[in-house]
């Protein structure tokens, strides 16, 4: 089995190249196309860089050209995509870059994909994309997509593009929408990480607003797992919600971090003190919690880690790699 994988040296990719090679050893090659950008850091796949059946690609997917070379030099049995521009703060100070990495560099792999007759490419999509909830109700693969971040949007037009490609050529696509991730090597913009960091660093928490945005978390290699049954069972042109059925405001997350990280940590001096409430993102969406009852009756997937575990795991983690911290923040 020979996977094209995009985006590699991110968090959520770096960890499914992990899965792969231990789920399937030496009967699966890995290709991996990554920018490193200032989220792609290929110190997360330094233990595998050696392997025979690991081949890793500098490149940018936007570039037509490279993108051909490579499906031209590997011939993938399967592309799953994750290279993406992903930060919501990021895209409202620069949405060109979402546009032309997330719809323009979709685009380029989606023809080939087409063009080399690839067995299934995988769009790795968003809840975002379904826009915002209330207080009650869940987002389902019917719910229409309702964009609210240049972000958001660029991953909806993505999503569409590889829709069309199935409807229009016939290439075989999957999409799935996961719900908010955490876990090793995630890059310390994100909620969880840079609350470890500024609870190491001493420095304030930013928490937008009141802090009572909901969010549902799911371990990243729980969604590891569901990708991997979605490349295998998944329906082809059918979309797949990934959910942990585990809501949280932002506000309770950043407080069971600090109050965690003191336990671990009892002579540094971490307090709730540290959080600062600050202006709300624009645009910034209340409720995020999705129904994942199509991929567990379908493919019989559901998450295993719970998130007292999980969360334990991630903090130390950081704790463990501060090495890696510290690179990826002075990068």
């Amino acid at each position: 089995m020979k996977c094209l994988i995009t985006g590699g040296a991110g968090f959520i990719g770096s960890n499914f190249i992990n899965h792969l090679l231990n789920t399937y050893s030496d009967s699966i090659h890995i290709a991996n196309i990554d920018k490193l950008t200032y989220a792609g850091n290929s110190a997360n796949l330094e233990s595998i860089k050696h392997l025979e059946n690991y081949s890793f690609y500098k490149t940018d997917i936007c570039n037509k050209t490279a993108v051909k070379e490579i499906f031209t030099e590997f011939d993938p049995d399967y592309v799953i995509h994750f290279a993406a521009e992903s930060h919501v703060d990021r895209s409202i100070n620069n949405p060109d870059i979402f546009v032309q990495t997330n719809i323009i560099g979709t685009q380029i792999l989606l023809d080939a994909a087409l063009n080399f007759g690839v067995e299934k490419f995988i769009q790795i999509s968003t809840d975002e994309v379904y826009g915002s909830l209330g207080t009650n109700g869940y987002f389902t693969e019917k719910t229409p997509l309702d964009p609210n971040s240049p972000y958001s949007a660029s991953k909806a037009s993505a999503d569409l593009l590889a829709k069309a490609y199935y409807e229009t050529y016939d290439l075989p696509v999957n999409i799935t929408r996961c719900s908010n991730n955490y876990g090793p090597y995630q890059f310390p913009e994100k909620l969880i990480p840079l609350t470890i960091l500024n609870c190491l660093s001493g420095k304030n928490i930013p928490v937008y607003g009141n802090g009572l945005n909901v969010r549902d978390w799911l371990h990243v290699d729980d969604h590891c797992t569901a990708i991997d049954a979605v490349l295998n069972k998944g329906r082809i042109g059918e979309v797949y919600n990934i959910g942990g059925n585990n809501e949280w405001t932002n506000i309770d997350i950043v407080k069971l971090v600090i109050r965690q990280m003191s336990e671990i940590l009892p002579e540094s001096g971490i307090s709730e003190e540290l959080i600062e409430y600050v202006e709300d993102r624009k645009g910034h969406d209340w409720r995020y919690a999705i129904d994942s009852s199509k991929i567990r009756n379908e493919l019989g997937w559901k998450p295993q880690i719970t998130f007292e575990d999980g969360i334990r795991k991630t903090i130390h983690w950081y704790l463990d790699n501060r090495e890696w911290l510290n690179s990826v923040v002075n990068k």
